[in-house]
């Protein structure tokens, strides 16, 4: 199947931009930090610490959206809970980083960022088809508990079918409802 090779993919690709930014970010603190220049009045120790903050910040969001990844790709099963919201999180950054990354950067920024988008949501999709035929499955074997088969002793053969009967009638033409307004 496809889904582990996405959350490898994804993870691996996570734990990268968690050092791209981390790096990027701490070396725009140093250079801010060594000119002797204000940007409107801001001061240079402010701004230098902010971007340094700022690199701690996203490099930790994007390893911990990563380890997410790294955890559904180990464990082959779907995120949940915070997980689940970490990587719609990602996938979000990841479509406004796109946007701008298309004016700002140039076109090949903006592939970048729109592959690691579709990733994402590939991972989050993929494991979402295997809930949906998952839950189906153990409803119709009773849940699995003391069921039968090979634990639960030899199946039962099937009876013949019965079919339903319908006591209800045909529906009509759909007529909206009647205008309220005074």
């Amino acid at each position: 199947m496809v889904r582990r090779p996405v959350a490898w993919a994804v993870a691996v690709i996570l734990f990268a931009e968690a050092l791209g930014i981390a790096a990027l970010n701490w070396f725009m603190g140093v250079v801010v930090d060594r000119q002797d220049m204000s940007l409107a009045g801001l001061d240079p120790d402010k701004m230098s610490v902010s971007a340094k903050a700022g690199a701690v910040v996203f490099g930790l969001y994007f390893a911990l959206c990563g380890l997410v990844a790294l955890l559904v790709a180990v464990r082959n099963r779907p995120p949940a809970g915070l997980g689940r919201v970490l990587l719609i999180s990602v996938a979000v950054v990841h479509a406004l980083l796109g946007a701008v990354s298309w004016g700002l950067i140039g076109w090949r920024a903006f592939l970048f960022m729109v592959i690691v988008l579709a990733l994402v949501v590939l991972l989050l999709m993929t494991y979402d088809q295997v809930d949906g035929a998952g839950a189906a499955g153990a409803g119709a074997d009773g849940g699995g508990e003391g069921g039968s088969g090979p634990a639960g002793g030899p199946e039962p053969e099937p009876g013949p079918r019965v079919e339903a009967k319908n006591d209800t009638p045909p529906a009509g033409p759909f007529t909206p409802p009647a205008p309220t307004t005074p």
